[in-house]
């Protein structure tokens, strides 16, 4: 069952339950009103006609004074009258009732004659015609001699309370039926917003990432539209920078191999006696597939990180030693591009990492450093205590980042507009691999000015061994 049929039928069964419980409430005040007031009616009758007899006939005998007592109390009243004796049998009755039936058969009766005034409402005995009846006591000298009775046909006033009924189940009805209309328009409001976010969803689903979802209205629904198209425009952005990575890789791996075959081909067929060309070629061949061996672990690594199965070996490194070492490693090609390179590392405990990755972040954030710092620039490599982390810092300066491009470098397969620019893996490769070790990477940069990323990290994480990225 789809969810406008859901809400649709929520809504009829609250309303048609509501209207069920107004109809009954109402049914039976107009009941209470119509019964109630005959009822009224005819006690207030009963009440004024037996204080009239007390006052003017109460010397007199009640059997004897029947007929005037009937008259009198008749005169003003359209009900049927009757006159009681205290024994419970018929003295005079409007209607022509036969003198001395035994009325005891009626409780309002046998309470009058107890002389207690009574109501009741049922069917006469004899017509099985539904009837209101009050009945009040006759006193003469505080004791009841008989009693006086009003009773009224309740059949119009049924007819009357029939028809009421009527009118109310029929705009009950349409009250039903106008909700049911206003239920299904207002149901495809809501579900109309539902349906373009399914749609919009299954054009995604089947690659169309140009698929946005229209916001109608500024509830959590038009919220849900407006996060849905963030979505869809993320996913569209990291769908074009995979395909710009992977035109990038396929340029990146053809150029050396391009190069390390036309080399093979010139030492081939070429003179082999010329020691200088032999030279010159195998070292470029050695630098290319050192190209490629590098552009492949990247790809390794990173194939690792989108499976979660990146694992670390951890165990004590002294940061002053791996720092020192990776000066060493890279004073070579500082010199070549005639860049200042320095080394300093405070002492410190050692921390709990994984050595190979964290020299593997080091080399990463250096290389960047080497491409975008000219001759005759700087780069410091520095490490310090503060507080419960250790901080590692890669500054240089080189041509720093443009503002707009800070925030995105760390994505994978982001290249930015330089020419120098790898894989876009480097920088993203190394924020995980820093995560992995429970510690955070910050960049700070100025354009012209140079850039600045700190790694910070735990000095006394967990003692776990070995953490998988999840």
């Amino acid at each position: 069952m789809g969810i406008r049929k859901r809400l649709v039928g929520s809504y009829l069964i609250v309303i048609i339950i509501t209207v069920c419980i107004l109809e009954a409430v109402l049914i039976g005040l107009v009941r209470a009103y119509y019964y109630g007031n005959i009822e009224r009616i005819l006690m207030n009758q009963a009440e004024i006609s037996a204080s009239f007899y007390e006052q003017y006939f109460a010397v007199e005998d009640v059997a004897e004074q029947a007929e005037r007592l009937l008259r009198g109390f008749a005169q003003n009243s359209s009900a049927q009258v009757q006159i009681i004796a205290a024994s419970g049998l018929l003295l005079r009755d409007t209607l022509g009732e036969r003198a001395g039936k035994t009325m005891t058969d009626y409780p309002d009766v046998r309470s009058a004659i107890g002389g207690d005034a009574a109501a009741w409402k049922g069917r006469e005995l004899s017509t099985k015609e539904a009837v209101s009846a009050a009945s009040y006591p006759l006193k003469a000298g505080g004791a009841t001699v008989g009693a006086v009775r009003f009773v009224s046909s309740l059949t119009d006033s049924a007819a009357t309370i029939r028809h009421i009924t009527i009118i109310l189940i029929v705009i009950g009805l349409a009250v039903i039926a106008i909700v049911a209309v206003l239920g299904m328009l207002l149901s495809g409001m809501i579900t109309g917003s539902i349906t373009e976010l399914k749609q919009a969803a299954e054009k995604m689903a089947e690659g169309d990432f140009k698929a946005r979802a229209a916001k109608r209205y500024r509830d959590e629904l038009g919220a849900l539209a407006d996060t849905f198209n963030r979505m869809a425009m993320k996913i569209e952005r990291h769908e074009l920078l995979k395909n710009e990575f992977f035109s990038s890789v396929s340029h990146e791996i053809r150029t050396p191999l391009t190069s390390i075959k036309g080399w093979a081909v010139t030492l081939k067929y070429g003179h082999n006696d010329d020691k200088a060309l032999l030279k010159e070629g195998l070292d470029i061949i050695e630098a290319e597939t050192d190209r490629l061996t590098k552009l492949v672990d990247e790809l390794l690594d990173f194939s690792k990180l989108d499976s979660g199965r990146m694992e670390l070996a951890r165990a004590p490194v002294e940061l002053s030693e791996l720092l020192r070492y990776v000066g060493r490693q890279l004073a070579p090609r500082a010199i070549r591009q005639n860049i200042e390179l320095s080394v300093q590392a405070e002492e410190m405990q050692p921390v709990y990492a994984d050595e190979s990755r964290l020299k593997q972040v080091l080399v990463n954030l250096l290389d960047n450093s080497f491409k975008f710092t000219g001759s005759g620039g700087s780069i410091r490599l520095c490490a310090r205590p503060d507080g419960t982390e250790a901080v590692i810092t890669v500054e240089d300066t080189g041509e720093g980042i443009e503002e707009r491009d800070l925030e995105q470098v760390r994505q994978r397969f982001y290249k930015g507009n330089g020419k120098k620019a790898g894989s876009g893996l480097g920088l993203a490769i190394s924020e995980e691999i820093v995560k992995l070790h429970n510690g955070r990477l910050v960049i700070e940069s100025e354009p012209g000015q140079g850039t600045k990323v700190g790694i910070y990290l735990p000095m006394q994480p967990d003692p776990d061994t070995i953490l998988t990225i999840s």
